[in-house]
């Protein structure tokens, strides 16, 4: 046999010496080479990036004048729903879509606490518009929400049908018109909402009706003396003090002249104060990725609490000095009759709706869910489940039919959403919390640390429970591209969905 005979066209089996033929042999450089580019393929990603950096390319071919009827249209819009109670992100998927009506792609919205900007992109040979708007004023008023809600809503549908859009001068005419529009009903039902409201707290401590028309009385003198001090042009910090102290005192009169438990006034006032407070809306803006406008309004939530409690520390420590000790009653806790903390809810729903000017029909579904949500946290508390925990719970009902009601009925979401858990708010646990820091003995602020510990894990259960619930129900519903670019702020980080 030739040593140069391949083996393989050798019959049967070689077992003797054996010689591999030179061109089946690989030189260790192009093996060192072909392993290299083996674990480059391995390793290497061959999918374009998740968030392409810097190549936006997308701009409108639309005039100037239009571009600019757009944009003043636009800033109007965002800032009517940023001024009546809507979220961040609700407010951008709004202007964005407006903007989709009239034929603008490239519009880029943004939003602090106290402005929006709308820029809109040209081309490369145009200038590119971009406009600011101051937001001056913040005052739920869920009428005028659902209006310009509903007349947005009328301008894109009539943009995706076959029938004339809206002419943009005509838009914001109709749009001036509806802002300008009365109120629903007069100012003194404000007033009876807050009373009525603050009847509903005390009901859930299971006061008599003795104590509902002394908190009814609180509740409205509060109302009366904010709304003075509002024209006076007094700082709202300043105007939270006032209103703390108010039912704080008539609680220390009450006390002073023995009636029992006079500290469910002083928590009824604090709850009706809290249910002011933008503390919602600043978790979902937290949510949501809009974190400056977060910030913002969670400062100013800050500040505001801090005036509650200063207010009735102030009235506490007076008392103190002359030797009148009102304590909170270890006697006040959630709950008399089921059917009667039901119906002290559902008052509390009926109160908030009034006093946010919110329609009827988001006042009726308040109403109801606001009695299953109390509901379901009676549940949960009877079957041993810890109180942040099942608050979260009901909450999450909340949320849910919140934007269910938004989507098939049109209502606005913050309204239902925060009229239904006022009930869940933790003025026990504040209240307790500013009178036994005001002990200022070491066992006694240990406690009150703990009591104001439970107060925002409560808080936090209702911010986490609602956005929770909403965010299953868009899972249900499906969000439209503008609502999803809006909300695309809060999306993990790129590698995480790769």
């Amino acid at each position: 046999m030739s040593e140069h005979t391949p083996l393989t066209d050798m019959p049967g089996e070689v077992t003797g010496p054996q010689r591999i033929a030179r061109r089946q042999l690989m030189p260790a450089s192009r093996l060192g080479r072909h392993l290299r580019e083996a674990a480059v393929h391995v390793v290497r990603s061959t999918s374009p990036p998740t968030i392409p950096l810097g190549q936006r390319s997308a701009f409108d071919d639309i005039s100037q004048r239009h571009a600019r009827a757009v944009i003043d249209l636009a800033l109007r819009v965002g800032e009517a729903l940023l001024s009546t109670g809507a979220s961040a992100a609700d407010t951008v998927a709004t202007v964005l879509r407006l903007g989709h009506a009239y034929g603008i792609v490239a519009m880029h919205v943004d939003i602090t606490y106290t402005s929006i900007s709308v820029s809109i992109h040209r081309g490369e040979t145009e200038d590119p518009l971009t406009v600011m708007r101051v937001i001056t004023d913040r005052s739920p008023d869920y009428t005028r929400l659902e209006a310009v809600q509903k007349h947005i809503d009328d301008i894109v549908a009539s943009a995706g049908t076959a029938g004339p859009l809206a002419d943009v001068d005509v838009a914001r005419e109709r749009l001036s018109d509806l802002l300008a529009s009365p109120h629903p009903y007069r100012r003194w039902l404000v007033t009876v909402g807050a009373a009525v409201m603050s009847v509903g707290v005390v009901m859930l401590f299971g006061a008599g009706p003795f104590m509902w028309l002394v908190a009814a009385f609180s509740a409205a003198l509060v109302d009366r003396v904010q709304r003075w001090l509002y024209i006076w042009g007094v700082a709202a910090f300043f105007s939270q003090i006032l209103s703390a102290a108010i039912p704080a005192a008539i609680a220390l009169g009450m006390y002073a002249l023995g009636r029992e438990a006079p500290s469910v006034v002083v928590i009824s006032g604090i709850v009706v104060l809290l249910a002011g407070l933008g503390v919602l809306g600043a978790a979902q803006d937290a949510l949501d990725g809009y974190y400056v406008t977060a910030g913002a309004r969670g400062l100013e939530v800050l500040m505001l609490t801090l005036g509650i409690a200063v207010g009735v520390s102030l009235v506490l420590g007076i008392a103190g000095w002359f030797g009148v000790s009102m304590q909170a009653s270890p006697i006040i806790v959630l709950g008399g009759t089921p059917l009667i903390s039901t119906i002290g809810a559902m008052l509390i729903a009926l109160g908030f709706c009034l006093t946010t000017y919110a329609g009827r029909r988001a006042t009726v579904l308040s109403i109801l869910i606001s009695a299953l949500a109390w509901l379901v946290l009676e549940v949960l508390l009877l079957v041993g489940i810890a109180s942040p925990v099942a608050v979260a719970i009901a909450a999450s009902v909340v949320g849910a039919l919140a934007y269910a009601a938004f989507r098939r009925l049109r209502v606005p979401e913050a309204a239902i959403a925060t009229a239904s858990i006022v009930s869940l708010l933790p003025g026990l646990s504040v209240y307790r919390g500013l009178y036994l820091i005001m002990q200022n003995t070491p066992v006694t602020v240990a406690n009150a640390i703990i009591h104001f510990v439970a107060a925002l894990s409560t808080g936090l259960g209702l911010a986490a429970g609602l956005a929770i619930g909403g965010f299953f129900a868009r899972r249900k519903f499906g969000l439209d591209r503008a609502a999803i670019r809006a909300r695309r702020r809060s999306r993990g980080t790129a590698g995480a969905i790769d």
